[in-house]
């Protein structure tokens, strides 16, 4: 059930970011949630979108270095205390949460956590069994 993340391999220099939004609007797909994490020579760009795989082809056809990463998707509650909770659960089954990041949906009474740890399978089953709510590809779609 995990959701379909873009990593684009993105140069440190002037207007590169535009040629990878300008790719992805251009193929008429949505972006829902991003993270950057960068050097001082190059960067990850990671992607949330609507259309994985039309969005990967518009870019490869722009030249960037592209690849579709299985994530673990959640939905949690915009309270204090949620993302603490699914942590904590990762936590005592020995799950290493290798990066993660965040965005609130438009009726902000949940947050959506894109978590990347070493098996998603092991992730998903052990959160359904602890009451977390899995997001699949159709929710990034209709958000």
């Amino acid at each position: 059930m995990a959701v379909n993340q873009l990593s684009i391999f993105v140069e440190n220099k002037e207007g590169k970011l535009v040629t990878i939004t300008d790719s992805i609007a251009n193929a008429n797909v949505d972006i829902r949630a991003m993270s950057v994490a960068d050097t001082q020579d190059f960067g990850i760009f990671r992607l949330i979108v609507t259309d994985p795989y039309k969005a990967k082809e518009a870019l490869e056809s722009s030249g960037c270095f592209v690849s579709i990463t299985r994530v673990v998707g959640i939905s949690i509650p915009d309270e204090p205390g949620s993302l603490a909770k699914v942590v904590n659960i990762l936590a005592r089954h020995n799950i290493n949460i290798e990066y993660m990041y965040a965005f609130i949906t438009v009726s902000k009474k949940f947050a959506s956590v894109v978590l990347r740890v070493a098996d998603n399978d092991l992730a998903e089953q052990i959160l359904v069994e602890n009451g977390i709510r899995l997001l699949e590809e159709s929710d990034i779609v209709n958000m």
